[in-house]
């Protein structure tokens, strides 16, 4: 434990925590942190000879989290280091000792994630974690994707958007990027399956790749209309419940079937409803509602790490945590 400065405990003695307290306390409360640091520690750059030693893998490692979970740039990261104490105090950084990590450092720390296929560890790892806690039950999925914008203007060295991404139509609108594809623990709400694809891949394409293999039930809304007929799912033993596409809902008869289809659709609204989670988590509470780099191969991996701490706070809700300081490193 480092000692602490002036600064440091002016800060713990406060009256009032704030909201990033409280949501940086949860964060390090339910995250499996030697598991995660297990993982990237054999990639990690080494002490050897001259020269200036790498920063600490732990403390790179809160830094690529507290980016993520705050939807901040390379660059913005290292502002808010310097900006908030909390984060500081999340990170283990003392600013009267040593300065902050800058944007290079973090970016060859999340191109060394990509090129390693680490995110999707770190996902499987979170995943592993709450599993063995008996968070998810495996009886049923449910999927279900999103629409991640990207950025459609041509000012840009090539003159052109980005190849691999396209347009999308959803109602009467456009939109050019990517989706987010995701099979959900129809139990638990935690996901347990990541896909992105460009913006114009039909859901209903990806659906066999969602599943994990175990499900007795699968659900899904009106885009997913026919996935059973599919040469891909035959021979499934599953059971598909898709949603009634709206125009045909709307046509039941006001009888006692019509009441009772309607009702089965409610149900199964009601169900599916828990993909809508992770989703409200990485857009609105990570705000992630546009891909930050180019090609789907970055936009992939950042998705497994937001998916997985999505899958943390989710899991955190069943727990109490305690709003404490969370400790230096």
């Amino acid at each position: 434990m480092m000692q602490k400065s002036f600064s440091d405990l002016e800060y713990a003695a406060k009256k009032k925590l704030t909201r990033r307290d409280v949501f940086l306390a949860k964060i390090e409360s339910v995250t499996p942190w030697p598991q995660l640091y297990a993982l990237v520690e054999p990639f990690y750059p080494k002490v050897e000879g001259a020269g200036r030693p790498p920063i600490g893998l732990e403390r790179m490692l809160r830094m690529y989290v507290v980016q993520q979970c705050f939807g901040l740039s390379d660059e913005g990261i290292e502002d808010a280091i310097y900006d908030s104490q909390a984060i500081r105090g999340f990170i283990g950084i003392d600013l009267n000792r040593e300065s902050a990590p800058d944007a290079t450092t973090l970016l060859k720390f999340r191109r060394l994630l990509e090129k390693n296929n680490l995110t999707r560890k770190i996902f499987d790892t979170i995943n592993g974690h709450l599993a063995a806690q008996g968070l998810t039950m495996r009886e049923g999925t449910i999927v279900d994707a999103t629409l991640i914008a990207s950025p459609p203007s041509t000012k840009n060295k090539d003159k052109k958007r980005d190849p691999e991404m396209h347009q999308s139509k959803k109602g009467n609108d456009w939109h050019f990027g990517l989706k987010a594809h995701v099979g959900v623990d129809a139990a638990s709400g935690l996901v347990h399956t990541v896909i992105a694809t460009a913006g114009n891949v039909s859901d209903v394409t990806q659906a066999h790749a969602l599943l994990h293999g175990e499900e007795v039930a699968v659900l899904g809304d009106a885009g997913y209309q026919g996935v059973e007929k599919r040469e891909e799912n035959l021979g499934k033993n599953v059971t598909w419940h898709v949603a009634m596409k709206r125009a045909k809902r709307k046509a039941l008869p006001t009888n006692k079937l019509g009441r009772m289809t309607e009702k089965m659709e409610h149900l199964k609204a009601s169900v599916r409803a828990k993909v809508e989670h992770p989703f409200h988590v990485v857009k609105n509470l990570f705000r992630h509602r546009k891909a930050r780099y180019r090609g789907l191969a970055k936009n992939a991996a950042q998705l497994f790490t937001l998916f997985g701490f999505a899958n943390l706070v989710l899991a955190g809700r069943q727990f109490k945590v305690s709003e404490a300081r969370t400790p230096s490193c």
